[in-house]
């Protein structure tokens, strides 16, 4: 049997961590075993349905590397791939299930099934389950239209094997009394436009969240009753923060998108969520997408809730920015550094490269390569250490300058050389070394923290470097100067 998986979100707010895990783990069942991957959108909530919704979920999907095989923009045999496209076809599954005494009409008003809800009674009371044909007329007449529902048994039960949870059975009276199928609107609810189309695109394995496991004895009974056959149903685990509470805005981000402006990889947010409830069997964590699909099966994945930690994203996010090459990273570093007017000019490749072993998110590029705009202008309290004066750091600063030739000129093999040349200058003027370098740091990027400052250096490059301190050398000079102090050559 061909295995075809389907994801079919609704649009009606925003992709978050649990739609994309079990997008996920459809895209990996399909790639481990060749089979294909259904995008499927269920637009049938009209009263809720949000065009940029939509958007999100082609965009945060394609972002995450889960294409599909058919679907929406690909089209095949199935096409269309969106359920407000495709009412005729629930319509005559309607049609079929109330020929056959499978489902029948309700004719119910809003108000009175507000009441119902009122006076404290659980689910539809079933008023219009066996209505009289003269009182069917009065229905039809009166002009407010009608609902189909479902007539689910009163006695028995209903059961399935389910690929994660094992046999799942549910007596009659625990199924919810008679839903609605096709709605007054003619718009189909869950219940029937999933089993049709599942039927139709000959989906052999449902992979879903176990919120759905009360729902299934009623898609049981709407395949036996038009004949439809029956997938294997996997109801996956939920997923939890580190808490162990169901994942909210409580545990900070859910929403993919939020992820994605933040600068995560979408490299890192795959390997992090395929771990969300499901194992490779090993003590393997790191995996390319690749390696994933070849690993993933269904045999994996756990019964009990996946936990989603956002610190142990930000370690995946880390690991997978150090795979990169330093092409591959400028790349993705690029654009935050455009936002943020951060013009690094043709050193990019090295830049990103300096700041790699520092990133946990991209959105912090920035921040780390801010010293690569114009020149800092610092007061000579900015420039001087705790330990020092104006004219000793001044002097110290006109010192080291010779000494750092060797940064451009022997690139980072002379680093060595250059840190021992540094550690004797301080030792001669009995100052620390840290103070040195601290002096030195502030006057090449403005700030007391930066990347390797050797490195910094080389990217800021040899002129502007020199400029920097020159300029440095000379705001100390004048506080010395100012304050009666002198500095000697």
């Amino acid at each position: 049997m061909s295995v075809r998986v389907r994801f079919a979100p609704s649009p009606t707010g925003s992709m978050h961590v649990g739609n994309v895990r079990t997008a996920l783990f459809d895209v990996l069942l399909a790639r481990s075993l060749g089979g294909s991957f259904v995008l499927r959108v269920e637009d049938t909530d009209r009263n809720r349905y949000d065009p940029q919704s939509l958007e999100d979920i082609y965009g945060s999907l394609r972002w995450l590397g889960l294409t599909w095989d058919e679907g929406p923009d690909i089209g095949g045999p199935h096409a269309p791939y969106v359920q407000s496209e495709r009412l005729e076809r629930y319509q005559v599954a309607a049609e079929r299930l109330l020929s056959g005494g499978h489902a029948y009409r309700c004719y119910c008003s809003s108000q009175r099934l507000a009441q119902l809800r009122e006076s404290g009674h659980v689910g539809y009371d079933r008023h219009c389950r066996d209505l009289s044909e003269e009182q069917r007329r009065s229905g039809e007449a009166s002009g407010s239209g009608s609902v189909v529902r479902l007539r689910v048994p009163e006695e028995g039960s209903v059961g399935f094997e389910d690929g994660i949870l094992g046999t799942v059975e549910r007596a009659a009276a625990d199924i919810t009394a008679d839903p609605v199928l096709l709605k007054s609107d003619g718009f189909p609810t869950y219940h029937l436009a999933a089993i049709v189309d599942d039927a139709e695109m000959e989906i052999s394995h449902v992979l879903r969240s176990q919120e759905w496991v009360p729902s299934t004895p009623i898609h049981l009974l709407v395949q036996e009753a038009l004949d439809l056959p029956r997938p294997a149903y996997l109801h996956l685990p939920p997923v939890n923060g580190p808490d162990g509470r169901k994942l909210g805005k409580r545990h900070g981000a859910t929403a993919v998108a939020e992820f994605r402006e933040r600068g995560y990889l979408p490299e890192a947010m795959v390997n992090h969520l395929a771990l969300v409830g499901w194992s490779p069997g090993d003590d393997r964590e790191l995996f390319s997408f690749d390696e994933l699909a070849a690993a993933f099966s269904l045999e994996g994945i756990n019964k009990a809730p996946g936990i989603f930690d956002h610190g142990k994203l930000d370690w995946f996010n880390g690991q997978h920015l150090r795979r990169l090459d330093d092409a591959a990273l400028a790349q993705r570093v690029r654009p935050y550094l455009a936002e943020a007017g951060v013009d690094v000019g043709g050193a990019l490749d090295a830049a990103a490269a300096l700041i790699r072993e520092r990133l946990t998110v991209l959105v912090d590029a920035p921040q780390w390569l801010s010293f690569l705009g114009q020149d800092p202008r610092l007061s000579a309290a900015e420039l001087t250490p705790k330990r020092l004066d104006a004219a000793a750091t001044a002097q110290l600063l006109r010192a080291a300058q010779p000494l750092l030739e060797p940064v451009w000129a022997g690139a980072d093999a002379a680093d060595d050389a250059v840190d021992a040349s540094l550690r004797q200058l301080a030792d001669d003027h009995a100052a620390k070394f840290g103070d040195l370098m601290m002096a030195l740091r502030m006057a090449a990027t403005g700030s007391k923290v930066s990347p390797p400052l050797f490195g910094t250096m080389r990217v800021l490059g040899a002129e502007a470097t020199r400029r920097r301190i020159a300029r440095a050398i000379d705001t100390l000079t004048a506080a010395a100067n100012a304050n009666g102090g002198a500095t000697s050559d």
